[in-house]
């Protein structure tokens, strides 16, 4: 066979003018080191993520009553007002077995992958949203939306390996472009019109792909598989075109946001972190409303926080270092005051969903939202009883309004019954002493 590089691509033919689209890397390119709607239909399924860096200071973040009616200790008071629409997990811990603590990461890809990494550049396996994207997500224009309040695209904490990121909007002018510009269909809309850049994206897709069967007779079999699995991607894009050139059903909780005017400046000042956090939390409500995706991410901050606040010299990460107990008070209050801001943002985005009315509830009545971080105590690193939240009723599947203690057992249980809510057929979720297969049935309606 003729020698294959990566200037060789596919390419397909749309009105007698040649298009192409670039191969992914594959082997032979490398060294040898190388409740319903108006129709009747059921109101769909979401899943979400929420992100906080650093953690808790437990004294004041754990409740000391467990299920019903639980206390608020002073770390958590602003949850008061969506209380009865989430569920606190403690007590529940993540096991690196051999793995080293790589700071602010082993908890958080423990927690969303179910394996611990061994190195700082090391992405195990997929993240949860991912696998549930793969079961709920085919059917929207975007698989997944993935977002951030830090103004830096690289605050993700979703991914399909190590070499797939899901890059994080962080512009709220971009992020609403994205979803409400010329490719948005209005699903209450008077009159359905085909948008001629789908039809024609559609039309150069399905040529690229008539090209594949042949290519992939000339490569060995590891690279037959690599292809098939970015063809796979491609096929769910097709499927994604098809759905965007179908009327799309009318969704009486859709309403288009007015146009943000600009975007915060930029900085990592709580202010600045906390408005972008409400604009971009704001357009992901509306997005999820008029069922642009089914699966969504959100970063508060980075997993080593570096949000600041005026008048006090050290960013949140360096305070959990460098700042010391309170005698008094028995815990770091600079660095408590940054958590207690991020619960206020938890607190501001449950609530953003609860307040959309979907059939006979809320939007957040059909969604389980999961919430995470990368440490329990920042201080030392630890990522034993690292707190975790849900919201939501998953369409009736979940309770909610529960404080649920693990004692010692993997945290993993709480993505793996995440999963089984999704249907998803599994028999376990993550690795060696993360490995589960334990639904956390106190949640479970």
């Amino acid at each position: 066979m003729s020698k294959l590089t990566r200037r060789r691509v596919l390419r397909g033919v749309l009105d007698g003018v040649a298009v192409s689209v670039a191969l992914p890397l594959l082997n032979c390119f490398l060294n040898d080191n190388g409740t319903a709607l108006a129709s009747g239909a059921p109101l769909p399924m979401r899943f979400g993520t929420w992100f906080w860096g650093l953690g808790m200071n437990k004294e004041i973040f754990v409740p000391k009553k467990l299920g019903a009616e639980y206390d608020l200790p002073e770390e958590i008071i602003s949850l008061q007002p969506v209380r009865k629409h989430i569920n606190l997990y403690t007590n529940f811990n993540c096991f690196r077995d051999a793995a080293p603590n790589l700071c602010h990461k082993t908890g958080w890809v423990i927690a969303r992958a179910g394996i611990a990494p061994m190195t700082q550049t090391d992405l195990p396996g997929e993240t949860l949203d991912v696998t549930i994207a793969k079961k709920i997500g085919s059917l929207t224009r975007f698989q997944t939306l993935t977002a951030t309040a830090t103004g830096n695209v690289r605050d993700s904490f979703s991914y399909e390996s190590a070499n797939s990121i899901n890059i994080a909007d962080w512009s709220p002018v971009q992020f609403y472009a994205k979803l409400f510009g010329g490719d948005f269909q209005d699903p209450n809309a008077a009159e359905f019109k085909l948008n001629p850049r789908v039809m024609l994206r559609k039309s150069v897709l399905s040529g690229v792909m008539d090209s594949a069967k042949d290519l992939s007779k000339a490569v060995g079999s590891e690279d037959r598989q690599r292809l098939d699995q970015y063809f796979s991607g491609l096929r769910d894009l097709e499927r994604q075109f098809d759905q965007q050139l179908t009327k799309p059903e009318p969704r009486p909780a859709c309403v288009i946001p007015p146009v943000p005017k600009e975007d915060p400046k930029a900085g990592l000042d709580i202010e600045l972190v906390t408005q972008r956090h409400r604009m971009m939390t704001d357009l992901m409500v509306m997005a999820i409303a008029c069922d642009q995706t089914r699966v969504f991410n959100m970063a508060y901050s980075q997993s080593a926080a570096a949000t600041s606040k005026s008048g006090y010299d050290k960013p949140h990460h360096t305070a959990s270092h460098e700042e010391g107990v309170d005698a008094k008070l028995g815990y770091q209050p600079n660095t408590s005051w940054f958590i207690r801001r991020a619960m206020e943002s938890w607190a501001y985005y449950v609530e953003a969903f609860s307040k959309v009315k979907e059939g006979d509830g809320t939007l957040l009545d059909n969604m389980l939202i999961y919430a995470s971080t990368d440490q329990s105590l920042a201080r030392i690193h630890s990522i034993d009883n690292q707190p975790m939240f849900t919201a939501g009723r998953a369409g009736g599947r979940v309770k909610t309004g529960l404080h649920i203690d693990g004692s010692g057992t993997a945290g993993t249980r709480l993505g793996y019954t995440a999963m089984k809510i999704f249907a998803l057929d599994n028999a376990s979720w993550g690795a060696q002493s993360n490995g589960t297969s334990k639904e956390i049935g106190e949640m479970l309606a």
